[in-house]
C-alpha cells in the first residue's frame, strides 16, 4: 500500500530543516561546490576591483555557501545570487536558487518578480561585459552580437531552472494531493467498514430478538398448558382415574405439538446456514447483515399459525380448565400471513398469561374483522381466591413480544388492568 501522508510526515529524520539526511548531504555538497566556484571567481574579481585576492576568495566562499539554506530561505539565495551577478560569480548558486524558488510553495508573483530581477541583472551584466570585450577587441563581431548575446545568456541562465522548478513543484503538489486523497479514501473505507460492522451487529441482535420471540411463543403456551394439565392430573389421579387418563393424553399431545413446532423452527434455522459455511474473514462485513435479514425473511415466509386455528387454540385452553368464550364479529376473510400469525400469537400469549397469573378466571376472546383492520381483545375477570395456581414462572417478555409484533406491522397494542380487577390485552393491526 502506498505510504500515507501521515507516514510521510512522521518519516522526517534529517537535521534542522531537512526532512531527510540525504537531502542535507546533497545541499551541503552543492554549497561546497558553489563556495569553491565563487572562491575561484573571486580571484579575478579582486584583481579587477583592486582589493586583496584573499578578500575576494573569502567573499566568494561566504557568498557561495549561502546555497546551503536554499530549502529554508530560497528568496535569500536568489537575492544573494542577484547581488553578486555584477562580480561575475555565483553561476551555480543562481541556477539552483531559481530552480528551488520556482519549485517552492511561494506565491507566483514573488517567483515572477525575483526571476525577472535575475533576468534583468544577468542581461545588464552580460550586455556590459560583452560591450567591453568588443571595445577591447577581444571579440570582432557586428553590433548585433551584443544584444543577442545578452538576451541569449540571460534567458539561458533564467528560463530553464524556473520552468523546471515550476514543473517539479506542480508535480510535487499533485503527488501530495493524491496522497491526501488516498488518505481520505482510506479513512472513508475504514468508516464504511465500521458502519457495516455496526449494521451487521444490529442485524444479528434483531435476529436474536426475533428467534427468542418465536421460541417464547412456541414453547410458553404449550408448556403452560402442559403444566396446568399436569397439576390437574395430580389433583384427580386418585379420585377420577378416567379424567386423569384424559389429562395425561392431553399433556402428551401438547408435548408432541411443542416438539413438532420446535423442530420446524430449528429446521428453518439450520437450512438458512447450509451451504454458507465459509470463514468469517472471507465474508464482507456488509454481507453479514444481508444474510441475517435473509434468514429472517425465510423464517417469516414459512407457514405459521393462522386465524383458522384460533378456535382450536381456545379449545385447548378450555380443555385445561379455563372458562373461555370466543366471539367473532364481521365478515371472516383471509389476511396476509404475517397479520394472521401476529394475531394468533397475541391471543396465544394473552391466554398463556391468564394461565400463569389468573388461573380459574373467566376469559373472553373477541375478534373483529373490520374494513381496513383486524382487532382482537383478550380480557379476563379477577381470579377466584380459592383457585389453584400452577405456579408457572414468568420471564416478563410476553407483553413486550406482543407489542413488538404488533408495532412491526404498524398496529396499536394496549394492555393493562381493568376496573373490575381483571386484565385486558387489545391490539389493532392494519389489514394490508
Amino acid at each position: 500500500m502506498t505510504a500515507t501522508g501521515e507516514d510521510h510526515v512522521t518519516a522526517r529524520g534529517g537535521p534542522w530543516w531537512w526532512g531527510r539526511r540525504r537531502s542535507a548531504v546533497f545541499d551541503v555538497s552543492l554549497a561546497v561546490v558553489s563556495a569553491l566556484e565563487c572562491a575561484l571567481e573571486g580571484i579575478p574579481f579582486a584583481r579587477d576591483a583592486g582589493i586583496p585576492v584573499a578578500a575576494g576568495v573569502v567573499f566568494g566562499l561566504l557568498a557561495g555557501a549561502v546555497l546551503v539554506v536554499r530549502r529554508r530561505w530560497p528568496i535569500a539565495v536568489v537575492l544573494v545570487s542577484i547581488a553578486i551577478t555584477p562580480a561575475e560569480m555565483g553561476f551555480l548558486m543562481g541556477v539552483v536558487g531559481l530552480y528551488t524558488l520556482a519549485a517552492s510553495e511561494l506565491p507566483r508573483r514573488i517567483i515572477g518578480s525575483l526571476a525577472g530581477m535575475s533576468l534583468v541583472g544577468t542581461l545588464i551584466v552580460t550586455f556590459v561585459k560583452t560591450q567591453q570585450d568588443m571595445v577591447r577587441g577581444d571579440l570582432e563581431l557586428g553590433d548585433w552580437f551584443v544584444p543577442f548575446a545578452a538576451i541569449t545568456m540571460s534567458l539561458g541562465f533564467t528560463a530553464p531552472p524556473v520552468l523546471l522548478g515550476l514543473y517539479v513543484g506542480a508535480r510535487r503538489r499533485l503527488m501530495e494531493s493524491l496522497r491526501e486523497r488516498a488518505d481520505s479514501l482510506e479513512r472513508e473505507l475504514q468508516l464504511l467498514a465500521e458502519r457495516a460492522e455496526e449494521r451487521a451487529q444490529w442485524a444479528r441482535n434483531e435476529e436474536r430478538t426475533r428467534i427468542a420471540r418465536e421460541m417464547h411463543d412456541v414453547v410458553a403456551h404449550r408448556v403452560s398448558l402442559m403444566v396446568v394439565h399436569a397439576a390437574a392430573l395430580q389433583a384427580v389421579a386418585r379420585k377420577d382415574p378416567e379424567k386423569a387418563v384424559r389429562n395425561a393424553a392431553l399433556v402428551g399431545d401438547m408435548g408432541r405439538q411443542a416438539l413438532t413446532e420446535l423442530r420446524e423452527m430449528l429446521g428453518v434455522l439450520r437450512s438458512g446456514g447450509e451451504g454458507r459455511r465459509v470463514s468469517a474473514a472471507s465474508v464482507p462485513l456488509a454481507a453479514v447483515g444481508v444474510a441475517a435479514a435473509a434468514a429472517a425473511s425465510r423464517a417469516a415466509d414459512d407457514e405459521g399459525p393462522c386465524l383458522a386455528e384460533l378456535e382450536e387454540l381456545v379449545g385447548q385452553s378450555a380443555a385445561a380448565g379455563m372458562v373461555v368464550a370466543l366471539s367473532v364479529e364481521g365478515d371472516v376473510r383471509s389476511y396476509a400471513p404475517e397479520v394472521e400469525q401476529t394475531a394468533y400469537r397475541v391471543v396465544q400469549e394473552a391466554l398463556t398469561n391468564v394461565h400463569k397469573h389468573a388461573a380459574g378466571a373467566k376469559t373472553y376472546v373477541r375478534l373483529a374483522h373490520r374494513v381496513s383492520e383486524l382487532a382482537m381483545q383478550v380480557e379476563n375477570e379477577p381470579p377466584e381466591e380459592a383457585a389453584s395456581s400452577a405456579r408457572l414462572p414468568s420471564g416478563g417478555n410476553g407483553l413486550v413480544g406482543m407489542k413488538e409484533r404488533v408495532s412491526a406491522l404498524g398496529g396499536v397494542f394496549v394492555s393493562g388492568p381493568t376496573d373490575a380487577g381483571g386484565f385486558r390485552v387489545s391490539a389493532v393491526i392494519p389489514a394490508s
